[in-house]
């Protein structure tokens, strides 16, 4: 295909292809083809909207259906049985057995909207302007997001003062620092200067800050601090949620409860837009119509969506992700760490980065050009991009799990 449409008429802002300089044309579960016919393993995932893969049969096969059926498009929040359906699944088989009570909010269609919500809806429940985020944090592209974000590019992308929030370091990146106890004395001391926050909102995973696994006994620690101090906490699961981390919601493995919690991206199943807010029903404090939106609630996203749940919980794709996690750290550990002293891998799950910011150039561009030349495509991400981020779909099968690593181990090692 002639790409010279794209490149004389798309905005400079387009990304991605220019990582991945080809035309794509087709895909299915956890591969993707071009125009040429050549076959890429997916470690993507559609930057996390892809838990299930590229167009799973039974999901196609129901929002086929419903079309056919001339099931209602677009309907705003009016009730649809397909919203009813959604609900009644979501809270039955994801809510109540982890003991969860939670009103639920339909925001417009992405991530970055959920988070708007969230924030929104904390400012007025606690009478409050500040957040505290934390460094090396993405929370999206709008204004109120982008304010949580710490990406220098994303921010400057603004193009005005992005108020109202504290940026706290983050638990590991200063050795020794104990980042409870400074927050704690922001909040105490008389001469900190920082204002009392409405909310804390963290990824309890930085994905695209570098893929930084935040302790369980921190995350355990930071929700004692917040009902102290009567400050809401907020679980940004929108990349690491719906079964990424082994678990549906990241914060289940320090048995903790957000005050609020934001999903998108693989809730919406095979890539198509849904993004939701949970919170505790005392918190409900909205008017109606103050945070709308025209395409929230998505009809062929609940659709999808639900299809996905249902695989989830028939299929026990969360103990499928536990399996191959082991896959992926023993491939990391043995095969990969040994090539170089340099290389630092981590991650949970099915979310795994390898750190090359101890070589004295960059090293992740070459890198993914070099898997991308070999069939695979991943994409790079935290501080100067320096840590390789692999995140294929949860429901990859072991062989095109290992070929898209042995791809890995491949590019390496031409480039080093």
């Amino acid at each position: 295909m002639n790409t010279s449409v794209f490149e004389t008429y798309e905005s400079n802002v387009r990304s991605y292809c220019r990582s991945f300089p080809t035309t794509f044309v087709k895909a299915k579960g956890a591969l993707m083809f071009d125009d040429q016919g050549k076959e890429y393993v997916d470690f993507f995932a559609g930057a996390g909207a892809l838990n299930y893969g590229h167009n799973p049969d039974y999901m196609v096969e129901r929002m086929i259906a419903y079309l056919q059926n001339d099931g209602i498009m677009h309907s705003m929040d009016m009730y649809t049985p397909v919203k009813e359906e959604f609900l009644n699944y979501f809270i039955q088989n994801i809510l109540e057995p982890r003991g969860l009570n939670y009103k639920i909010q339909f925001a417009g269609p992405t991530g970055t909207n959920a988070v708007e919500s969230a924030i929104k809806l904390a400012r007025i429940n606690k009478g409050r302007q500040n957040i505290f985020a934390f460094m090396g944090a993405f929370h999206g592209m709008t204004m109120g997001s982008l304010a949580l974000t710490t990406d220098r590019c994303s921010r400057d992308g603004a193009g005005q003062i992005l108020p109202n929030v504290t940026h706290i370091p983050a638990p590991g990146m200063f050795p020794g620092l104990d980042t409870i106890a400074y927050m704690e004395t922001l909040l105490t001391d008389d001469h900190s200067g920082v204002e009392k926050p409405a909310a804390v909102i963290l990824e309890t995973v930085q994905a695209d800050g570098g893929i930084n696994v935040f302790p369980a006994d921190w995350l355990v620690q930071l929700r004692d601090l917040c009902t102290r101090h009567d400050i809401l906490l907020i679980v940004d699961d929108i990349q690491v949620g719906n079964g990424r981390t082994g678990t549906f919601f990241s914060f289940e493995r320090a048995g903790i409860v957000p005050d609020m919690v934001t999903i998108s991206k693989s809730i919406g199943g095979c890539g198509m837009p849904l993004s939701m807010v949970l919170f505790k029903p005392e918190l409900d404090k909205w008017e109606p119509g103050q945070h709308t939106g025209t395409f929230r609630g998505n009809q062929l996203s609940l659709i999808a969506g639900k299809a996905g749940l249902e695989k989830m919980v028939n299929d026990n794709v969360l103990g499928e992700v536990k399996r191959k996690e082991a896959i992926v750290e023993a491939f990391l550990r043995d095969e990969i760490a040994p090539l170089d002293s340099r290389i630092c891998y981590r991650g949970i799950g099915l979310m795994w980065g390898l750190d090359m910011s101890k070589f004295d150039r960059d090293m992740t561009k070459p890198l993914i050009a070099a898997c991308f030349k070999n069939g695979m495509i991943c994409e790079r991400v935290g501080r100067d991009n320096a840590v390789l981020k692999l995140m294929p779909p949860l429901v990859i099968p072991d062989d095109q799990l290992l070929r898209g690593l042995n791809i890995l181990k491949k590019s390496l090692q031409e480039i080093l």
